[in-house]
């Protein structure tokens, strides 16, 4: 981020800086409505700074204003030319209700070429959009990443137990979740409290099971 503003005079730079920083901390207690102040001034001030107009687009993603928010992340790919937005694009775009579209972004040669996180992030929102079309096998699918291998991607394992738990497929959605659970470090799901519920359902089988047995031997 600093190096953008380095275009900008250094009083500017530093009011900037110190906008982004509470929009950041803003989103993070959940103050959306004084996030969007602080991107909305920053912008005001650095409307050619990458930074700026991201920040402002997460704050519109975050409150479901998803025309504003792909309008903001075009403008930073255009300005930049990054492609670590397109994710949140192609999610927007899926929020748009425009999945052909969305799904024409995650194929194009520049969503091939993204880092791993970013391609990982892709995949859970391809998902997304095939289980949004009832396509939940394609869904699965989407998410046979080589990252789902890896012991430290617990929204991507969710995804995948969460899809398998579409499927019906409940003893490996089980299995996935505890993987999820188990990289989930920083809390970024409820795999725990998801496996709860399974071994809750598990239980009520048990206990109907054990009643009708009863209910027979009577």
């Amino acid at each position: 981020m600093h190096h953008q503003l380095r275009t900008l005079s250094k009083e500017n730079a530093e009011g900037v800086a110190q906008h982004l920083v509470m929009v950041a901390a803003l989103l993070e207690a959940d103050d959306v409505e004084g996030a969007m102040a602080h991107a909305e001034t920053a912008v005001r001030r650095a409307g050619r700074v990458p930074a700026a107009r991201e920040a402002l687009g997460m704050v519109a993603y975050r409150t479901g204003d998803f025309a504003r928010a792909l309008g903001e992340f075009r403008t930073v790919r255009r300005i930049s030319g990054s492609d670590h937005l397109i994710p949140l694009m192609v999610d927007c775009e899926r929020g748009l209700g425009r999945h052909e579209r969305a799904l024409d972004l995650a194929q194009s040669p520049e969503a091939k070429r993204l880092p791993t996180q970013e391609k990982v992030e892709l995949a859970i929102v391809v998902s997304g959009i095939r289980r949004d079309l009832g396509q939940t096998d394609a869904a699965l699918v989407a998410l046979q990443i080589p990252q789902l291998k890896k012991s430290n991607q617990p929204r991507l394992a969710y995804a995948y137990a969460d899809t398998l738990l579409g499927l019906g497929r409940a003893d490996e959605a089980r299995e996935w979740f505890e993987k999820a659970a188990e990289a989930d470090t920083e809390y970024e799901t409820d795999a725990v409290e998801r496996l709860e519920e399974l071994d809750g359902v598990s239980v009520t089988d048990l206990l109907g099971g054990a009643d009708e047995e009863d209910e027979v031997d009577e």
